[in-house]
């Protein structure tokens, strides 16, 4: 067990497994702390490095005076990543768990990779319900709570069959604070998540309890249909389905968080980044540039004086032109000067004769 403390808040935190393995954080239902998910806990860490805690008012958390709220329930799980320094995990979360996980996917996507949402639902109607629920855990206190949620969150046929495994369950909740429990109540009576679910971009999988009156499988079914690309299953189970169908819960939250689409879409990502890395090949295409650099200086050349020559061919004609003229007019000079011999002796010849 490890103690965070948060804006001098003490959050109780469980870190297992193999710490290069991809992160995966539980969030547990209301009443109950994270020892919650032990039954999940030897399969996942096969695959995961787990995170777990208890959320605030409950286990060895922090029990301050509510009402709480579902945003501040979501920022107490983006707090403890934060402090422990995680940039991203997967999100697995039942009942309030899912709902804290579906205001993290609403508002805070990035943080998260893959999501089950399981007993959940975008809203549960009846304000009345829940303020007569928190009236009754005021007379009775969490031994009346734990009698009424016994029945809610298991079938008679498995209370019957595994009356320890519901025992447990319900130790857990009996030793709940009691504030932590009320704050929890209205959390969930004050949510309503049914249009800002539509914005949900993360794989999400949605498991329902087949007979679970708490968040019945039509619950479930909005929220998955909500969310483009949501997967869907209902169990044989009530509301806790993790432990009243353990092995297909489990098998099921394996199966879609380590999916081959998963490790697809992983390659993808690392494909799309890979030009991040071109000025390591920068060297190579300098040379390459470098090698043809002279024949196209060559090419150039040849251009230019292909360009150039006709340039110079009026300059040409020019000088021609002006050599002709003035040879025209040495000949007309030479023969005005023939002219004026001529001229001259005929006259020296008169005037001899």
């Amino acid at each position: 067990m490890t103690e965070i403390s948060i804006a001098s808040e003490t959050f109780n935190v469980l870190i297992e497994g193999d710490e290069i393995k991809p992160v995966l954080m539980l969030a547990h239902p209301l009443g109950t702390n994270l020892h919650f998910w032990d039954p999940q806990m030897p399969a996942l860490l096969e695959h995961f490095w787990v995170l777990r805690y208890d959320l605030r008012g409950h286990g060895a958390s922090i029990a301050n005076a509510g009402p709480y709220s579902i945003e501040g329930l979501g920022r107490d799980a983006l707090a403890i990543i934060d402090a422990l320094a995680i940039a991203k995990v997967h999100w697995l979360g039942l009942s309030i768990g899912s709902i804290i996980g579906q205001w993290l996917l609403i508002h805070a996507r990035e943080r998260i990779g893959r999501a089950v949402l399981a007993s959940t639902a975008a809203q549960l109607p009846g304000p009345d319900l829940w303020n007569s629920r928190i009236q009754s855990a005021r007379e009775s206190g969490m031994d009346g709570v734990a009698m009424a949620a016994a029945e809610r969150w298991f079938t008679k046929a498995f209370r019957k069959a595994h009356p320890e495994k519901v025992e447990t369950v319900m130790e857990m909740v009996r030793a709940a604070p009691l504030q932590g429990y009320l704050a929890g109540c209205a959390a969930i009576r004050d949510m309503d998540h049914r249009e800002a679910i539509r914005g949900i971009t993360n794989e999400v999988l949605v498991i329902a309890g087949r007979h679970d009156p708490t968040a019945p499988p039509s619950m479930g079914a909005f929220v998955a249909d909500a969310i483009k690309g949501a997967k869907f299953i209902t169990l044989e189970a009530s509301h806790i389905s993790n432990i009243e169908d353990e092995a297909n819960f489990t098998k099921a939250v394996i199966d879609f968080l380590t999916s081959p689409e998963a490790a697809a879409a992983a390659s993808l990502r690392r494909r799309k980044a890979q030009p991040k890395k071109a000025p390591m090949r920068q060297p190579a295409v300098r040379k390459t540039a470098a090698k043809q650099a002279p024949s196209r200086k060559i090419a150039a050349k040849k251009s230019a004086r292909k360009q150039a020559a006709p340039k110079k061919l009026p300059v040409k004609k020019a000088s021609e032109k002006k050599a002709n003229k003035k040879i025209g007019l040495r000949k007309t000079a030479a023969k005005t000067a023939a002219k004026k011999t001529g001229a001259s002796r005929k006259a020296s010849a008169r005037k001899r004769s």
